[in-house]
């Protein structure tokens, strides 16, 4: 299915340690580079996403945000009592130096290196839920990338239909178009038959005929429409193929414009240039 270089994709999860939210942004671009923003606690998981998004994805700039919020008293403090004793003996001694000596502050005892200790959160749980979101989002992604990916190959296989009526009408015309030139062409040469001299007059009819034939032009922007038509069905990433195929179109489309024998003919070559540049800018934002 032809999928699109831009979506978006939201995923928010609440659970008894906290919540997460993540946010993810995709738009256009040659290769596949990802950027994470990421709390400190999920730092550790970073290498498991960007395997994800390799597997999922071909193209296209990923901009990954995650939010983590952890419930209160999911991080508790702890006594140390083998510190607090040292400190409490401590203070004994000092006490049989200064009879006078006031008494403790317990605040104060708290804030001594090594008291108090942080009980170490198991973010397992939380790892594991960022991961499974991820992952959900990443789906939620690809969902809309392929619902604006089939819009996009709607949009060009209207173009493709478009170049086709085109080159057929050019087809029709042409015979027509060219017996006029060449009689035009007799007509300007037997009034000045006199003066041109028969082996220049070879030579314009060859560069004539040359000028002429746009047959191949022709046969060569069907095949690169057909060659669009099937590229379209491919799976995977197709983006780099249609952007070279426009390049080849447009070739055509230039090379029949150089070879324009009428204002009519120029005019429908303009109008191919014009479909396929359309077609360009749209086929930049395919996977």
């Amino acid at each position: 299915m032809t999928s699109s270089m831009t979506a978006f994709a939201r995923v928010q999860v609440q659970e008894d340690w906290g919540s997460l939210v993540w946010e993810i942004r995709s738009v256009n671009h040659r290769y596949l580079e990802p950027h994470f923003r990421l709390p400190e606690q999920a730092r550790e998981i970073e290498p498991g996403l960007r395997e994800v998004l390799r597997k999922q994805l071909n193209r296209g700039k990923i901009e990954c945000s995650l939010r983590l919020q952890l419930a209160e008293g999911s991080q508790k403090l702890n006594l140390n009592e083998a510190v607090l004793e040292d400190v409490q003996s401590a203070v004994n001694q000092v006490e049989t130096w200064f009879i006078n000596a006031s008494g403790v502050n317990p605040l104060e005892i708290l804030r001594w290196p090594g008291v108090m200790e942080n009980e170490e959160t198991n973010l397992a749980p939380v790892h594991a839920a960022a991961l499974e979101a991820f992952e959900q989002a990443i789906t939620q992604l690809i969902n809309m990338r392929q619902r604006e990916g089939a819009e996009l190959k709607q949009f060009v296989l209207t173009r493709l239909n478009s170049i086709s009526e085109e080159v057929s009408t050019i087809r029709g015309v042409l015979p027509e178009l060219i017996e006029a030139q060449r009689q035009k062409i007799l007509d300007r040469l037997e009034e000045a038959k006199a003066e041109l001299d028969p082996e220049r007059l070879e030579q314009e009819m060859i560069i004539l005929a040359q000028k002429m034939d746009v047959d191949e032009e022709l046969d060569r922007l069907d095949t690169h429409v057909q060659e669009v038509k099937r590229t379209l069905d491919k799976k995977g990433g197709i983006g780099r193929r249609l952007d070279f195929l426009m390049q080849e179109l447009n070739r055509e489309a230039n090379t029949l414009s150089s070879k324009s024998i009428n204002a009519g003919l120029t005019r429908s070559a303009v109008n191919l240039k014009v479909l396929i540049e359309q077609m360009r800018e749209q086929v930049q934002n395919i996977e």
